[in-house]
């Protein structure tokens, strides 16, 4: 009895030793900070029901429709078809006759409002040149949305959602920062609402050549993926403090905003981006990838992607393109005229971009000089099909797809009317509309944007 009575006391004793001691130490409740400090504001402008009939119709999917008919209400597209779609009560009808309606052009890689017009150095806000890695920096900060580039864009490229990115200085250059081409008083005015931030990465010769001739690491490209792997280590030490973090509780770690980038990139939050143009290097970014558990979602500026495309398409990873520019600089130097439509063959996902405040106003004349090159070398893409080079797959490579860069009913209605064929050099944007909002009409001068800053000025309002 009483050996059963100090078997009961012991055990009793353990219990609430148990219960005391035992357990994982009770602390704080987690408590997850504001991953989203600058929301966007944007609101659509007013847009009244529209049908266009009797236009060529490139629906961003790959589909051509003649004699067809866009419908769109409600900042949305409602109904693509041909003749036979009927007008809502009240609704705009346009005559589209010998003209084309395409999704709007989305550049994936631009620099406006960082680097804005006029050029001076007051306005070069795209590279914080400091340190090789930076991801602690974000492009919107910089974005001034007075630059007369957004409305040079709109009107003469039919462009109606860019990616505004940090410079590519750095190996980690910050986050991008996605926005819609319309008119604002603050960059979160632009700011395309529900798009994932992207994190600027470079490779080759820039990183180097910048901290290089700094006399500080990294002074070479194996320099760019030692210092690029070390940054990777102390994120994924960052984001395991955070992963105990919520799910223990406790004492709330000490937050680094470089570090929050790259835990975001970790978690599948935040996109990369990565300036790469060398075909060996994007084999390296890849591999450290894998090395680290991340994804690629963009190579930029990928002038030897034709050379790699089987593998592109494995790791379904995308490649933002010039159509010829290149041999500015070494690494650039062994590019081909057949690039794009070489990486499309191949089944991988094929970007036209720009990188450039006068290139943004011609992607489909650089689109259309790759699609005749391609051509000439027995690479026979339809007009339709290579639509997707210029709104389709950016919208995919930044994570938008589901909500713009087709005119598949449910979408944005970001939508141009062209006066011709768009990839012919004589075409121009007729009309614009934004979210269903006609932003640009070529036949009515009171609908030409002009900045706040370029008002009275000489080339107010420009549409050369």
């Amino acid at each position: 009895m009483i050996r059963a009575l100090v078997a009961v006391a012991t055990c009793t004793f353990a219990l609430a030793g148990c219960a005391d001691f035992g357990g994982k130490p009770k602390g704080p409740p987690p408590v997850r900070f504001n991953e989203d400090p600058y929301p966007s504001t944007y609101a659509r402008y007013p847009g009244v029901p529209t049908v266009i009939r009797h236009a060529t119709v490139f629906d961003g999917e790959g589909r051509r429709i003649d004699d067809g008919t866009v419908l769109f209400a409600d900042g949305a597209v409602q109904a693509v078809g041909g003749p036979e779609l009927a007008s809502p009560v009240g609704a705009v009808e346009i005559d589209g006759t010998g003209k084309w309606v395409t999704p709007g052009v989305i550049d994936i890689h631009s620099h406006l409002g960082d680097y804005p017009s006029p050029g001076v150095e007051a306005n070069s806000d795209g590279n914080e040149a400091t340190s090789p890695v930076r991801p602690e920096v974000w492009a919107e900060h910089s974005v001034w949305p007075q630059d007369p580039g957004f409305s040079r864009a709109l009107m003469n490229g039919g462009v109606t959602t860019l990616q505004i990115l940090p410079g590519s200085a750095n190996l980690f250059g910050g986050r991008s920062v996605v926005v819609k081409n319309v008119p604002a008083r603050t960059a979160q005015g632009m700011k395309f609402p529900g798009a994932p931030y992207g994190l600027k990465m470079a490779c080759g010769e820039n990183p180097k050549r910048v901290y290089g001739s700094k006399g500080t690491m990294p002074q070479t490209r194996m320099g760019n993926i030692a210092v690029a792997r070390e940054t990777w280590i102390k994120a994924q030490a960052y984001k395991q403090k955070w992963d105990k973090y919520y799910a223990d509780g406790g004492d709330m770690p000490e937050r680094d905003l470089a570090m929050d980038t790259l835990m975001g990139v970790l978690d599948g939050k935040i996109l990369v981006q990565n300036h790469c143009y060398r075909a060996d290097e994007m084999a390296n970014m890849i591999d450290m990838s894998h090395e680290f558990g991340y994804k690629i979602s963009a190579f930029h500026h990928a002038v030897e992607a034709y050379k790699i495309a089987d593998i592109l398409a494995r790791e379904g990873i995308c490649s933002a393109m010039w159509a010829d520019w290149y041999g500015f600089k070494m690494e650039a130097y062994d590019a081909i005229k057949e690039n794009i439509p070489l990486v499309h063959n191949a089944g991988a996902c094929a970007i036209v971009h720009s990188d450039d405040p006068n290139g943004i106003q011609r992607l489909n004349q650089e689109a259309a000089k790759a699609l005749a090159d391609g051509r000439r070398a027995g690479i026979n893409i339809s007009d339709e099909v290579a639509w997707e080079w210029l709104s389709r797959n950016p919208a995919k490579a930044m994570g938008i797809l589901d909500k713009t860069g087709t005119l598949t009913p449910g979408k944005m209605a970001d939508v141009v009317l062209w006066n011709g064929n768009p990839f012919s050099d004589y075409t121009r944007p007729e009309r614009v509309w934004i979210d269903g909002a006609l932003m640009y009409d070529a036949n009515d001068p009171k609908r030409r944007p002009v900045s706040d800053f370029e008002l009275g000025q000489p080339g107010e309002g420009d549409t050369k």
